[in-house]
């Protein structure tokens, strides 16, 4: 029998197959606030857990925090107990000319440039979105009038290494439209365990704009920051819905 997971403290039947994953324990409230109902499960280090419905679907969020090793836990976590479909629902700094804070990176797929996945499988390995879920990000977006680019995102370990101008720049050249810190774990993970997994990114720095500025506003609430916050999460939770509406026949 499959125990109450250390760090998540779920147990199985806590959580439903499908599953947002922000990282920042507060964009939990954000996410509770589109849902139909919810229940807290558990709430335990920066791993916050909910329980509702969504027009019907059953649907969970957990919060995973900063990082791929945090990220790494909670997904393990999540499948033991049974997660099959799992969104992250996060922020990003954009790499391209264009791309405004408050649009949405959806990610084909991800470089990986942070530890935690190279604990796994070497670096030759795919971080890839599955396709599926890929398909019913965008078509959500489309259908909800959301600014949503498709491409390539980089996941990395630090904000404040001494090189970060000249990995930005570098990354940018080669058409990478935006970082994060979690997406190539998900992916890699996810895959690796037989689950179905993408990401969606909402974007706080543009490629001109300053990290720590981009990240205060999005603390301060900036509209824009906060209009694509809640974007991503509506187009997430009704990507998953159609997904669950085709497999329910």
């Amino acid at each position: 029998m499959v125990e109450r997971q250390p760090h998540i403290q779920c147990r199985p039947g806590d959580v439903a197959p499908f599953v947002l994953l922000p990282g920042d324990p507060g964009r939990i409230d954000a996410i509770a606030a589109q849902l139909d109902r919810w229940e807290q499960i558990a709430c335990n280090r920066e791993y916050r857990t909910i329980t509702g419905t969504f027009r019907g679907m059953p649907v969970s969020a957990t919060s995973t925090g900063i990082g791929g090793p945090s990220t790494a836990i909670a997904v393990e976590e999540l499948i033991r107990v049974g997660a099959r479909v799992l969104i992250r629902v996060g922020s990003a700094g954009a790499l391209q000319p264009g791309i405004r804070v408050g649009d949405l990176l959806v990610a084909v797929g991800a470089v990986r440039e942070e530890g935690a996945s190279a604990m796994y499988v070497p670096p030759a390995y795919p971080a890839v979105s599955d396709h599926a879920v890929l398909a019913a990000l965008l078509k959500a977006a489309g259908d909800l009038g959301v600014t949503a680019h498709a491409g390539l995102v980089r996941s990395h370990d630090s904000f404040y290494t001494d090189r970060e101008d000249e990995l930005t720049r570098f990354w940018a050249g080669k058409g990478v439209l935006g970082s994060d810190m979690e997406t190539a774990t998900l992916l890699t993970l996810a895959r690796l365990r037989g689950a179905r997994a993408a990401s969606v990114l909402n974007v706080v720095v543009p490629a001109d704009g300053g990290l720590e500025e981009g990240i205060n506003d999005l603390v301060a609430g900036k509209e824009a920051a906060r209009q694509g916050e809640t974007a991503e999460i509506q187009v997430a939770l009704q990507a998953l819905h159609a997904l669950w509406t085709e497999e329910s026949g």
